[in-house]
């Protein structure tokens, strides 16, 4: 890991001494500079948490969580990734915020994130928990929430600087909703609130959602109908073209070289639809379904 440090000096006689070690500004701190670290080992997962946040059975819960998520995201995506995770597991949102390297106010309310290496600018790899707002979810929520994760690190290969926000979350959300227990029972109205109430109120979004939308600081609204937005989007393409279809075109977005055009030449390459067609169809969905 490699992050930025400020070292203070002192020079006595004819040699220079470090007096003082801290984070730079703006500098992530790692989990062990929070208090002493608890270890938790899963059978796939790796779970490390400050001995000031969640006591031990919380994060062999979390263990719990991960080992199941694991499998289920292979069996969506496919078994060419790590297969493991590992989970931090800060004692509150200031340390999840510290070790982002980013402002608390930005993720409150936001049960987990997933990152690269602390201050690093790699594909996710990592899981960090929000133990506030992961701990109000019940279990339905911190099944989904874990799994979502865990797309995240089993993609990391295949997602660029071509992917935008509305395919990687979506498809997190798609793969993360299949998975829970007694999902199939909730409906796209129960999974998309904030959505259906745009479209009742006659507001039906014109574009696919923009990576702006997924501003964690921006209005919760806005934030959900992004989310709720791109995972209606993948449900569109595993219903009308396939589950091994989804999978197709998210990877064939991921290996292109830039944004400019992605999303284009992979629906033309694997739906056979243009991005107008695409978006025309996932517009219709949601009138029929939510309206």
């Amino acid at each position: 890991m490699v992050t930025a440090r400020l070292l203070d000096l002192r020079l006595r006689g004819d040699r220079w001494y470090v007096v003082g070690d801290r984070p730079a500004a703006g500098a992530p701190r790692h989990l062990w500079e929070q208090g002493p670290v608890e270890v938790v080992r899963g059978k796939r997962s790796l779970v490390l948490g400050t001995g000031t946040g969640p006591d031990r059975a919380r994060l062999q819960e979390f263990a719990a969580l991960a080992d199941r998520a694991v499998p289920e995201v292979s069996t969506e995506w496919g078994e060419d990734w790590a297969r493991r995770v590992l989970v931090l597991v800060p004692g509150s949102l200031d340390g999840m915020a510290a070790l982002l390297g980013q402002p608390a106010a930005g993720y409150r309310g936001i049960a987990a994130v997933t990152t690269g290496e602390v201050g690093g600018r790699g594909p996710a790899d990592r899981i960090v928990v929000n133990p506030q707002a992961y701990g109000a979810l019940g279990d339905f929520g911190e099944r989904v929430v874990l799994t979502h994760e865990t797309v995240h690190v089993a993609t990391r290969a295949h997602t660029s600087a071509a992917t935008p926000l509305w395919l990687s979350e979506g498809y997190a959300d798609w793969v993360g909703y299949r998975a829970a227990p007694g999902s199939g029972a909730r409906t796209d109205r129960q999974r998309a609130p904030e959505l259906e109430r745009a479209v009742r109120d006659g507001r039906v979004p014109q574009r696919l959602p923009q990576d702006a939308d997924f501003g964690f600081a921006r209005d919760p609204a806005r934030l959900a109908r992004a989310y709720e937005g791109g995972w209606l989007a993948c449900r569109l393409i595993e219903e009308q073209w396939g589950a091994a279809e989804l999978n197709a075109f998210y990877r064939a977005v991921g290996a292109r070289a830039d944004r400019a055009g992605a999303v284009e030449e992979a629906l033309r390459e694997v739906l056979g639809v243009s991005e107008t067609e695409f978006t025309a169809r996932w517009r219709a969905r949601l009138t029929r379904t939510l309206g």
